[in-house]
């Protein structure tokens, strides 16, 4: 490390001067803070919110971490931590836990309540929405939100909750908003400025590991650009470019003559025993020496090939479950092992803590003895259809260098904590469920960020395999190019819409949507012109309450009075009116100046002091009317829907609304404003309907599983039902969707997809406590899958528990218990 000249050092002593929280909070890191984290740090210690947007692995979270110390650097401060998902939750907590200790810190997943009234807790973004709504006393204090990877409100699904929190957090709570690179940073940052007040927008394009990029053809390790081009050239290696255009022998005779220049994985070794910077100008990377002939070699050779070349631990980005579980197969076939005795008794161990848990008779239903023998021998899959308590052994066992190899869908790239060394992909092409698709740019950069840990490796690997076709120009592309926009997904919901009648009422509601970043990048003047609005409302109520008399109403009495001075001016300015006309107003001016005097207020010493603050009232009144006709002259897209939701609503008697347009709730309402999910309308109306009043407890358990189930595209049309009552329910919930589904088109509204029953049979067993490999055969799902489907279904039967008629709710909690054993009862926390 280089030693700092005068100007250095007296700069960091000004900062530290300016900032001195910062500068004690830095001391204590294992690492120098960069640039763009002291920038953050700054910005919170100033008493302004911030959006930290930089690579993968770069530390962001390290902003949010600078934020929850502040607030227990005060007496009575909270800071809450959002993530988008579970696991992410869980992994915080535990992180926080040994920072802070177990007293302080708290987790509310939905899954899990620990200690949720600590002064810091970590929880998922969707309980902060409920907090907001249900106006939970745990807000008191609260100084302080960080919401790690802030970018998913761009997701289809579960998007709109990011915006709403961040409009609905109060005024006085800093935001802390970490988000992987996107490249309309500042365009997030003006709208979180405008609806949130001062923001700081730091950007960082540069990772803390630097990226080497190859193209494995056959046993060679390629460099994907020339380093001698320069990196602003950024060239494609020209024999990359040679071996596309001379396929066949012709590379293998110019491989062989260049076969003396080969060299070794070779240079000056970093942390770890990393080699520093293998291959540069021309050299070549060592190659695998049984692999002249092998078009492509197979996954244990470039397993091998890596480990040789120091380039372990690897994840294998596979776009596929069947391929991921494929891949650890090939490589247990092949008889390849990568860890060593002692590595394998660690292992074992922490399989055995982690999973002690779990049902002795699941174990041989979920593969567990196959399971555990690829982690000993150091490779593994990671995908949505492994259980979660296995897909935590992977993680921790990765994290801990003791798994070498992990073969991951594209899952993985968001959010986990899991690091590699070097990142494979097998190929550039994914299946979107309806065909074949190139992956984008910010995809690679998402994938491949993986790669390079901070603090032992000198460099990651992105290393992209040769195929028939690839094109090394597009994939220099992809490796260049930073296009990940963030586009908002947010649109009202009839949840959201009557949460925010009951809070704001029906004309704060609408001025609260345009304040969205979906209406923002709409049109983002609008959202400019509402913050406006709400500001001057403000001032309104403060100018109102200054004017005040005890005489009399002086809002009455100021009206008056300016209606006679602009009768007067108006008089005064038009003298070539007829004599008709001018007559006319002298009557009314005369009439004006009567109803002036005897009004109780004309009589108050303290007039002329009330009327001047009431000219300011009028003055800034005519202004919000000419904002207010801006807006409404405006395509308001967002709150049109919201409109429509609100006619729909009304139809079915959700609210009220009177002749002015106001809106208010029912008594049914009031009972949906705390069912959330896509099917918000439809349990409510259930609900109301007592269409499910005669179920038992697995029959609502597979209702509710008809409710959130999403069934695969190549999944039989026809599946088993469970008999009895639940059939009568399913096809009045059906005929139910129908009727709503049709009032929703009427209304301009997009509709949805029918309940889908392809499940409910196996989560009728399960709640009916059958055993794992039963449902699972009925379920015809991985384990994961299932697992994911019960905790969507638990999370409504809660709901149900807490709104229903009290025999239906008593059901709810029965058919809640049910689902909630075995490997959906598994928590890793």
């Amino acid at each position: 490390m280089s030693v700092p000249g005068p100007a250095e050092r007296f700069a960091r002593a000004e900062a530290a001067r300016a900032y001195p929280v910062t500068a004690a909070f830095a001391d204590d890191q294992r690492f120098d803070l960069d640039p763009f984290q002291i920038a953050g740090c700054h910005a919170l210690e100033s008493g302004r919110s911030v959006l930290v947007a930089a690579p993968t692995g770069a530390g962001k979270t390290i902003v949010g971490e600078f934020a929850i110390h502040l607030a227990m650097r005060e007496p009575s401060d909270k800071a809450f931590y959002t993530t988008p998902m579970k696991a992410l939750s869980n992994q915080k907590f535990r992180e926080l836990v040994d920072v802070y200790g177990p007293d302080d810190v708290g987790l509310l997943t939905g899954d899990t309540n620990i200690n949720g009234n600590a002064r810091v807790v970590v929880m998922t973004t969707e309980v902060l929405r409920n907090m907001l709504y249900a106006g939970s006393p745990a807000l008191r204090d609260l100084r302080y939100v960080v919401m790690d990877e802030v970018h998913y409100l761009a997701d289809r699904f579960r998007g709109a909750v990011w915006e709403e929190v961040i409009i609905h957090l109060p005024p006085a709570v800093r935001l802390v908003s970490l988000s992987a690179t996107v490249s309309n940073a500042e365009e997030f940052g003006d709208w979180l400025d405008t609806v949130r007040g001062d923001t700081d927008v730091i950007v960082s394009e540069t990772r803390p590991v630097p990226l080497e990029q190859h193209v494995l053809v056959r046993g060679d390790l390629l460099p994907l650009f020339d380093d001698r081009a320069g990196i602003a050239t950024a060239q494609v290696n020209q024999e990359l470019m040679r071996i596309r255009s001379f396929k066949g022998p012709t590379y293998e005779n110019n491989r062989r003559a260049q076969a003396g220049r080969s060299a070794a994985m070779s240079g000056s070794r970093g942390r770890d025993g990393q080699h520093r910077r293998p291959h540069k100008g021309g050299q070549r990377p060592v190659r695998s020496a049984n692999a002249q002939r092998i078009e492509r070699l197979d996954r244990p050779e470039v397993i091998e090939l890596l480990a040789r070349s120091n380039l372990l631990p690897a994840i294998f980005f596979i776009f596929s479950r069947a391929g991921c579980d494929a891949a650890v197969q090939q490589v247990r076939r092949s008889g390849a092992r990568f860890t060593t005795p002692e590595e394998r008794a660690e292992i074992r161990a922490i399989v055995e803590e982690r999973t002690r848990t779990l049902l002795e008779e699941d174990l041989a239903v979920l593969g567990f003895w196959e399971w555990r023998e690829n982690l000993e021998r150091g490779v593994a899959a990671h995908h949505a259809g492994l259980l979660p308590a296995f897909k935590e052994v992977v993680e921790e066992l990765f994290q801990r260098k003791l798994v070498k190899v992990v073969f991951a869908t594209e899952t993985l790239a968001l959010g986990i904590n899991m690091p590699a060394r070097t990142v494979v992909l097998e190929k550039l092409e994914k299946f979107n469920g309806e065909a074949r698709v190139a992956i984008t740019s910010g995809e690679y950069t998402q994938l491949t960020g993986r790669a390079g840990r901070r603090g032992i490796d000198v460099e990651g690997h992105a290393v992209v395999q040769w195929t028939e076709g690839l094109d090394p120009q597009a994939v220099a592309a992809l490796a260049s190019r930073r296009t990940y926009p963030l586009n908002s997904s947010f649109r009202p919901t009839y949840n959201m819409a009557v949460n925010l009648i009951d809070q704001f009422g029906r004309a704060r509601a609408r001025e609260i949507l345009e304040s969205s970043f979906a209406q923002f990048q709409a049109d983002r003047a609008v959202v400019g012109l509402a913050r406006q609005v709400k500001d001057a409302e403000e001032s309104l109520a403060g100018y109102a309450k200054a004017m005040s008399c005890d005489k009399g109403d002086f809002a009455e009495y100021s009206g008056i009075r300016r209606e006679l001075s602009d009768l007067e001016k108006l008089n005064r300015k038009d003298a070539n009116a007829s004599r008709q006309t001018r007559d006319k107003r002298q009557r009314e001016i005369s009439e004006l100046r009567r109803r002036m005097q005897r009004h109780p207020c004309h009589q108050c010493p303290d007039r002329e002091h009330h009327a001047r603050w009431a000219e300011r009232y009028w003055k800034l009144n005519r202004t919000v009317e000419r904002l207010r006709g801006q807006i409404d002259a405006r395509t308001g897209t967002v709150a049109r829907v919201f409109d429509r939701i609100v006619d729909v609503l009304a139809s079915l008697d959700y609210v009220r609304v009177d002749a002015d347009g106001a809106a208010t709730l029912t008594a049914a309402g009031r009972t949906m404003r705390r069912i959330y999910g896509e099917r918000d309308l439809l349990v409510a109306e259930s609900l109301r309907l007592g269409l499910w009043d005669s179920l038992d407890a697995p029959s609502l358990a597979a209702l509710a599983c008809a409710l959130v189930y999403e069934p695969r595209r190549d999944e039989p049309g026809e599946r088993a039902l469970p008999r009895g009552a639940f059939r009568e329910a399913l096809a009045q919930t059906l005929d139910l969707w129908q009727r709503l589904d049709d009032l929703e088109r009427d209304s301009r509204l997009p509709g949805s997809e029918p309940p889908a029953a392809g499940l409910a049979l196996a989560m009728h067993s399960w709640a009916k406590g059958m055993p794992l490999d039963r449902v699972l055969r009925e379920a015809d799902l991985a384990a994961g899958d299932f697992v994911r489907w019960a905790k969507q279904t638990i999370d409504l039967l809660d709901q149900m528990s807490l709104v229903a008629e009290p025999s239906l709710a008593t059901v709810a909690r029965r058919a809640l218990d049910g689902v909630r054993r075995g490997i959906v009862a598994y928590s890793s926390v």
